[in-house]
């Protein structure tokens, strides 16, 4: 299928690895320029350089912490007016009501909220200019069906499903949709990372901790980063300019509900 986008350019954050780097995959495909963005440098400009060599786009590696006003001041330093923007950032660590402090709540605000805001404030403008753009923020499942364990990240992908909600009525009317995905239990470090905290709270292997979680999906499995990048591309296509403001959840059917 051709979305319509190639030659249009794109920023995707935390796209070294996983669902960062499914929707980075899945943009370069479809013929997008990329700048990408994650913290560690090594593994971000390995990334851009398979990319490259893959799909032949120009893909630009900028090593920043996106959450950090330095860190955006470095990606959009490097495509100040891109055509597509994707907002990702690792979600805060689990925990219970009781751990966390003031500090758990800014720094996941920071990072899951403030820091996409401000990327959509910087680059709406433009878009806007351009009549057309293309913002997807990559939140969680969460977001409908909050996980007590992730208080942190329920709360603060929370609001920025609520700022959302309002900006991309008011930014339609000019060809820019900003849309949210959510994504439930996909093969990636994150899954990992919480299929430990179920082996060790319960004592039981990481081999059962995952067949455990997997169960409780309808699809049987976990999700794939290729899975999660073709939505994002479609929801960058030119196909895609009647879907505004929606809460996308890809899940294998996990959150039982009916709207």
């Amino acid at each position: 299928m051709d979305l319509g986008i190639k030659g249009k350019t794109a920023i995707v954050c935390a796209a070294s690895k996983g669902l960062g780097r499914g929707c980075a995959e899945a943009l370069a495909e479809a013929g997008v320029d990329l700048v990408i963005n994650a913290r560690s440098a090594g593994p971000l400009e390995e990334t851009a350089r398979e990319i490259a060599a893959k799909y032949g786009v120009k893909v630009t590696a900028v090593a920043a912490d996106i959450s950090t006003e330095e860190g955006r001041a470095a990606v959009l330093a490097a495509m100040p007016n891109p055509d597509i923007l994707v907002n990702n950032a690792g979600g805060p660590p689990p925990g219970m009501w009781h751990d966390w402090e003031r500090e758990d709540f800014i720094k996941a605000l920071d990072a899951n909220m403030l820091a996409p805001i401000a990327m959509m404030k910087a680059v709406l403008p433009s878009m806007m200019d351009k009549g057309w753009g293309r913002v997807v923020n990559i939140t969680s499942q969460s977001v409908k069906s909050p996980i007590a364990v992730l208080g942190l990240s329920n709360s603060a992908r929370a609001g920025l499903t609520g700022y959302v909600a309002g900006t991309s009525r008011q930014v339609a009317g000019s060809g820019v949709n900003i849309n949210n995905m959510l994504p439930g239990l996909h093969a990636t470090d994150r899954a990992v990372s919480l299929d430990q905290g179920v082996a060790s709270a319960q004592g039981i292997s990481m081999d059962e901790a995952k067949a455990q979680r997997a169960a409780t999906i309808p699809a049987g499995r976990y999700g794939t980063r290729e899975e999660f990048g073709a939505m994002c591309a479609f929801l960058c296509s030119t196909s895609a300019g009647f879907i505004v403001g929606q809460n996308i959840l890809l899940d294998g059917g996990a959150v039982n509900a009916t709207l």
